[in-house]
């Protein structure tokens, strides 16, 4: 008999909501909650350059901050279908027996019979489901799209995690289905040249802003985040507080 999973420590908005941590995620997930009500932003997908980014981690604590909010209806999908971890992460079996891939190849499989609900955290969880021999194929049928559109019905927020963009072309199929991208880079670990070729393959319209992940070691390795405006370009960005990052790049998207 398997051992019960772990739960990852790193998941701040769920288990350590008043943590100096989760305080990051808020900002961010407030700053997000504007974007919702100046723009319509409703399905925001997390990637990242190449694996090991921290993507993952932001998004499910990214939607566990907009669910903090008791009357926000938040559904976490995982659309990476060929290295799913969402459910890993929050400690539940995998690979699920259902979810996302079989909702896609049985269009009898409707969203509220793939869709779990913790309710502790007032958190839907759409897993990746069983995997797939071609996860490319199955993100390209229309059924995808039909229910990210069932799911716009049913929720206030969908928070997407997807595979790195560099990878594997799954993004750019996910991306006309969703209204924008959080962009999550490794500070210190991603080069230059793969943050600016993965900006390259976005539509930049669509591109909301890049999530700078600090894993400083000598501070309890507390995870911090550093925003960014997608208008600046690696390499010139000055110090200043991640929250001020945050409400120059409001400036530009949301009315006073």
């Amino acid at each position: 008999m398997a051992e019960p999973l772990e739960i990852d420590e790193r998941l701040v908005s769920l288990f350590a909501p008043n943590s100096f941590e989760a305080e990051k995620y808020r900002a961010l997930a407030h700053t997000i909650e504007l974007m919702h009500k100046a723009t319509g932003l409703q399905v925001l997908a997390v990637t990242s350059p190449t694996p090991g980014d921290g993507k993952t981690t932001t998004t499910i604590n990214l939607a566990g901050a907009l669910a903090q909010s008791p009357e926000a209806r938040v559904l976490l999908m995982c659309a990476d279908l060929r290295k799913p971890s969402v459910i890993e992460h929050l400690g539940m079996d995998h690979p699920h027996p259902v979810g996302l891939a079989t909702a896609i190849l049985n269009p009898g499989q409707t969203l509220t019979r793939v869709v779990e609900r913790l309710g502790m955290f007032n958190l839907s969880v759409l897993p990746a489901g069983p995997y797939l021999a071609n996860p490319h194929e199955a993100l390209k049928a229309p059924r995808l799209g039909e229910l990210i559109q069932e799911a716009r019905q049913h929720y206030d927020y969908i928070v997407v995690d997807t595979p790195p963009l560099l990878l594997v072309p799954d993004c750019r199929i996910i991306a006309k289905w969703v209204d924008g991208f959080l962009m999550v880079v490794a500070a210190h670990k991603t080069p230059r040249g793969l943050l600016e070729e993965a900006q390259n393959l976005m539509d930049p319209s669509k591109l909301v802003g890049l999530v700078f992940n600090y894993d400083d070691n000598h501070i309890e390795s507390y995870y911090y985040y550093n925003y960014l405006s997608h208008d600046d370009r690696p390499g010139t960005h000055q110090q200043q507080s991640w929250w001020r990052r945050l409400t120059n790049k409001l400036g530009h998207t949301v009315s006073a």
